[in-house]
C-alpha cells in the first residue's frame, strides 16, 4: 500500500473513532454528527493557527538573508529544484542539531532549523535536510499533522467526558437505546490507546515519504543518510525540552528515544527506526529511483 493511501485510511479510521464515542455520549447519531462538526471546527483552528504555535512553542525567530546567508542560500538552491515557493527562514537558539517545518500550505509555509545543525552538517548535508523538510511542505503533511492531533486529542478528550459521566451520572436516561456499559468502558480505555497509535503511525509514515521525497529532490540519497545519522546522535548527546505535541514536527526526534527493535517502542514513537531510515535512503542510492 502507498504511503498517501496509507495515511487516508488511517485517518478514515481515526475519524470513525471520534464519530463512535459521539455516539456512545450522547446515544445516538446526533452524537456522531455533533462531534464530526466539533472535530471539523477543530480542525479549521489547527489550519490556521499550528504554524505560529508551533515557531512560539520552539523559541524559533525569523531570519533575513544577511542574518543568515548560508541557510538561505541552502533554502533557496532547493526551493530552485521544486515547484515550491520559497518557505520563511527561522532559526532556534539551541545546540541539539534538528530542523522542522511548518505552515498551512506552501505559500505559508516556514522551515526552521537549529543552530545544533548550522554548526554540525556540511552543505552537502543540510540542503538534504532543507529538502526534506520541504517534502513535508510540498506533501501537505504539516497540514495532516495537525488535523491527526487535533483529532486524537479530541478522542482523549471526550474518552475522559465519558469516564466522568459513567462515574457520577450513569450513561443516558434508560431504555433500549443506552450503551452497554461494559463496551463503553471498554471503548474509554482503548479508543485513546487506538487514537494514538494511530497518530504514530501516521507520522512514521511521512517520515518515510519525506526522506523519499528530498532525497528526489536533490538526488543525493547519501547526503540526506548521513546527515540523519549525525542528526540522531547530537539529538542523543543534547536532548532537547520540547513539548512532546511538537516532537513528530522535527526531522529527528528531539527527546530521548527508543533504540534498537523494541517493538512496544517502535508502536509509540513518532519516527521510524533511524536504521530502517538510513537502509531505504542507502537503497536508493544503489539501485535508483
Amino acid at each position: 500500500m502507498g504511503a498517501t493511501a496509507k495515511t487516508l485510511l488511517l485517518m478514515g479510521v481515526l475519524t470513525g473513532l471520534l464519530a463512535g464515542l459521539g455516539y456512545l455520549f450522547l446515544g445516538g447519531l446526533p452524537g456522531l454528527i455533533l462531534f464530526l462538526v466539533i472535530a471539523g471546527a477543530f480542525n479549521i483552528f489547527a489550519y490556521w493557527k499550528s504554524d505560529s504555535l508551533a515557531l512560539r512553542m520552539a523559541g524559533a525567530r525569523e531570519v533575513s538573508p544577511e542574518e543568515a546567508p548560508r541557510l538561505h542560500r541552502i533554502v533557496e538552491e532547493v526551493t530552485s529544484m521544486t515547484n515550491l515557493p520559497k518557505p520563511r527562514v527561522y532559526i532556534v537558539d539551541n545546540p541539539q542539531p534538528n530542523a522542522f517545518a511548518t505552515g498551512r500550505n506552501p505559500k505559508h509555509a516556514v522551515v526552521a532549523a537549529t543552530t545544533g545543525i548550522m554548526d554540525l552538517l556540511d552543505d552537502r548535508e543540510l540542503k538534504g535536510v532543507m529538502a526534506h523538510e520541504l517534502g513535508h511542505v510540498g506533501n501537505r503533511d504539516i497540514l495532516i499533522g495537525a488535523v491527526v492531533a487535533v483529532f486524537a486529542g479530541a478522542i482523549a478528550m471526550i474518552a475522559n467526558m465519558l469516564q466522568f459521566r459513567m462515574i457520577f451520572g450513569g450513561l443516558g436516561g434508560g431504555g433500549d437505546d443506552r450503551p452497554n456499559p461494559i463496551f463503553t468502558l471498554i471503548a474509554i480505555i482503548l479508543m485513546p490507546i487506538a487514537a494514538v497509535l494511530i497518530q504514530m503511525a501516521i507520522s512514521r509514515t511521512r517520515e518515510y515519504e519525506a526522506d523519499k521525497t528530498g532525497a528526489k529532490t536533490t538526488h543525493d540519497p547519501e547526503a540526506l543518510a548521513n546527515a540523519l545519522e549525525k542528526l540522531e546522535q547530537g539529538a542523543r548527546m543534547r536532548p532537547m525540552q520540547v513539548n512532546p505535541a511538537m516532537a513528530h514536527m522535527y526531522i529527528v526526534n528531539p527527546i530521548a528515544s527508543f533504540k534498537g527493535g523494541a517493538a512496544m517502542g517502535r508502536l509509540f514513537s513518532t519516527h521510524p527506526p533511524m536504521d530502517e531510515r538510513v537502509r531505504r535512503l542507502r537503497a536508493m542510492a544503489r539501485v535508483g529511483y
